[in-house]
């Protein structure tokens, strides 16, 4: 069994559960062990924390009985508990709206956090769409760090899942800045054994020819900053078009998570 286990961040609210139930599919394809995490500033709430982590764990149980999961509850911010779950974690798993997210915000100040700190790869998922109705995997590529390593994710994630594969080259438009040349996108897909995905160049906003090209994903795969078009991708503008307007769960590479 993979000894790195997959956390996921829950509080009670309908879009931790749809984390959940996200993460122990993962779990399960992944042979891997669950952590759920509970976080709040408040001590006050002890037993509403506790009832929330029973739930939690009674969710898993009943989805996937053979899935490994334990869990603690942190007193302090949602995202510290996490960043510091992430340092010896697969994957981070949380909802779109739910920890302490403002309303009206998707991603909120804990998802922000994630993007930037975590050690490991953070999944965000929207609790309209969490199905499994996709059929590929959407990564975003520069040649950056961090897209190298949404490269090994995506078609990770792809093989388990038996999925099609779609890597898109972001260019700026009105620059030359950061060009990756059609060979050194199919030679960086295919030493990681990705052959039949499809290689699409593109130029313009990133977020607009994304969200097309995602339109039948399972997931969207993209480092949190870049060096070329997908620069800020997570922390801006185009990150909140993104996880606003994606259908499907979108996987984040924190800059942290590579020595960013």
């Amino acid at each position: 069994m993979n000894q790195r286990p997959i956390v996921v961040g829950i509080d009670g609210s309908p879009a931790a559960e749809v984390a959940i139930r996200w993460a122990t599919a993962e779990a399960a394809s992944r042979k891997t062990h669950l952590q759920l995490v509970h976080a709040g500033e408040s001590t006050a709430s002890a037993s509403r924390a506790a009832d929330v982590v029973d739930h939690a764990l009674a969710q898993v149980r009943s989805l996937e009985p053979t899935v490994e999961v334990d869990a603690w509850i942190e007193h302090g911010a949602p995202s510290t508990g996490l960043v510091k779950a992430s340092t010896t974690a697969e994957l981070v798993v949380i909802g779109s709206r739910g920890l302490g997210v403002m309303v009206g915000s998707l991603i909120g100040a804990t998802g922000l956090d994630l993007a930037a700190n975590a050690r490991c790869p953070v999944i965000v998922v929207r609790p309209d769409l969490a199905g499994d109705s996709g059929t590929r995997v959407v990564i975003g590529y520069d040649g950056s760090s961090a897209s190298e390593s949404a490269l090994d994710v995506g078609l990770d994630y792809a093989h388990r899942h038996d999925l099609a594969v779609r890597v898109v080259a972001a260019q700026p438009a009105g620059t030359e800045l950061h060009r990756i040349t059609d060979a050194e996108l199919q030679d960086a897909v295919h030493r990681r054994g990705g052959h039949g995905a499809e290689l699409i160049q593109i130029t313009g906003h990133p977020a607009e020819h994304l969200l097309r090209l995602s339109a039948d994903a399972r997931l969207i795969v993209l480092g949190a900053r870049g060096r070329g078009g997908f620069s800020g991708m997570l922390m801006g503008s185009i990150a909140q078009t993104v996880l606003q307007h994606a259908s499907c769960p979108v996987a984040i590479i924190p800059a942290a998570a590579v020595g960013g």
